[in-house]
């Protein structure tokens, strides 16, 4: 696979991969590997609250419309 990275960008790169005594190419992998293990626990994160609401929701534990509507207008106020 190839990337293009742009100039400025890869300055950027060399220069902190000079200061931390590292290549670029070993900093752009770690980058990478980070930002899938991220986004996998996101996504985890995101499917594990998913079942709890669905298990609540089985058990009969329901917010009320009017009470939803309530905690939104906290949030966002007119």
């Amino acid at each position: 696979m190839e990337v293009r990275i742009p100039i400025e960008l890869e300055g950027r790169l060399a220069h902190v991969a000079r200061t931390r005594g590292r290549n670029s190419e070993s900093l752009v992998f770690e980058a990478i590997e980070r930002l899938i293990g991220d986004l996998t626990s996101e996504d985890a994160r995101f499917v594990e609250e998913v079942d709890r609401g669905v298990a609540a929701a089985d058990r009969g534990e329901l917010v009320d419309h009017l009470r939803v509507r309530e905690l939104i207008d906290t949030w966002y106020p007119a």
